[in-house]
């Protein structure tokens, strides 16, 4: 059983009823968080009992908000390899390097995660049809849980989306508009197609669920790691939620028991063509400008506005964490090195933590007795052309 108690507002805190369907905060328009029954849950839910779970994210279906088992959908997303990088640690002489391969989710990317449970909630209240902007893996990861709900999906992605993305969505049986512009772009269409028709929106923390999937990665990383977590974790960052959703996971785990209070450090790591959380970060600023002209080979790090910026520069600091800045020419050259050391072909956005990690350690931010995860969020396979 779910222990979902309400949701919450991430910035206004007003609670509101968990089981009815809410986009952002009718209050102040910003995200709503999922919140638990944590001292219910710590009673009854012991990490040793996980172990024995089926290898998917839903093995911590308590801490997740479906209430309903018959309602989760699930195509084998979670419980992704945690690799020891150790010829890729080699090759940067670096002994406690870590690779978190999301690539191998369902539809190629950790944007599974979060559509399976979002769609998941969404059938469990009984919604008949979603509409998502997205840069590409988000919608195929859309298209195939709408698909296995029996949903109508409506994907809005860039005019210029990798072909395998406009591919997989259609042939999931999306309806695909392409749109002139950015993903922001995208979000515009998106919001008139929900005003106009009445579909869910399901965009980057614009509903409270995708959130939840997401954070199953931290929880995923502490019991891969015996209950422990690295001393510095790389993600690279577009809408945050992945990073938003460990840092609420590990406060979970924390109150559940099955963690202590030590954190990792949390580093955001963007395109120097579109990077406005590095900005922000460094300027001190609680919100972030939206990036002009934003431009970049890694299409998941193409966003210049993002709903959750306050949380994500909120997590960077709690966290005692950074924000770094890659060029494109560093992210191949990046990519190449991980796949010839570790044979494991990285997306872009995945390739970028690792030029973030040397530069961190060549500065001293990252010690070499430290442990440090660096997250690859999808395979290379949806960015061949890059490699043609």
């Amino acid at each position: 059983m779910s222990f979902l108690s309400h949701l919450q507002c991430a910035f206004c805190g007003q609670e509101r009823e968990a089981d009815r369907l809410w986009n952002l905060c009718p209050t102040c328009d910003k995200p709503l968080l999922a919140r638990y029954d944590l001292e219910r849950a710590r009673r009854v839910v012991r990490r040793e009992a996980i172990a024995r779970r089926e290898a998917t994210l839903w093995r911590y279906g308590e801490l997740l908000p479906v209430r309903d088992p018959h309602h989760a959908l699930c195509l084998g997303e979670g419980w992704t390899p945690l690799i020891h990088a150790t010829r890729l640690g080699q090759a940067v002489g670096f002994a406690n390097l870590f690779i978190k391969d999301e690539g191998l989710n369902p539809t190629g990317s950790f944007k599974a995660r979060g559509l399976a449970v979002a769609i998941s909630r969404a059938r469990e209240l009984r919604v008949e049809a979603v509409t998502i902007p997205s840069a590409g893996n988000a919608a195929g990861a859309l298209s195939a849980y709408a698909a296995l709900a029996g949903m109508r999906a409506y994907v809005f992605m860039p005019r210029d989306v990798p072909q395998t993305f406009l591919a997989e969505c259609r042939a999931l049986g999306a309806e695909v508009t392409l749109v002139d512009g950015l993903i922001t772009d995208c979000g515009q269409a998106a919001a008139q197609d929900v005003r106009q028709f009445g579909r869910f929106d399901m965009s980057t923390l614009k509903e409270p669920y995708r959130l939840e999937g997401k954070k199953t990665m931290g929880y995923e990383l502490a019991e891969q790691m015996g209950w422990t977590l690295p001393d510095v974790i790389i993600y690279p960052t577009g809408g945050g939620t992945g990073l938003i959703g460990m840092w609420k996971g590990f406060e979970e785990m924390e109150k559940l028991g099955w963690i202590g209070p030590q954190r990792p450090r949390m580093v955001t790591v963007q395109a120097e063509g579109c990077a406005p959380m590095v900005k922000a970060f460094h300027e001190g600023r609680e919100f972030a400008e939206p990036w002009r002209d934003a431009r970049t080979i890694a299409d998941g790090l193409r966003v210049p506005a993002a709903v959750g910026d306050f949380l994500i520069l909120r997590t960077l600091r709690e966290s005692g964490g950074t924000a770094i800045a890659v060029s494109d020419e560093e992210i191949m050259e990046a990519a190449h090195l991980v796949s010839c050391t570790q044979g494991i072909f990285v997306c872009p956005e995945g390739a970028a933590t690792l030029t973030a990690f040397q530069r961190l350690r060549n500065q001293g931010w990252i010690c070499d007795d430290e442990t440090v995860v660096l997250f690859n969020t999808g395979s290379g396979l949806n960015y061949a052309h890059l490699w043609a």
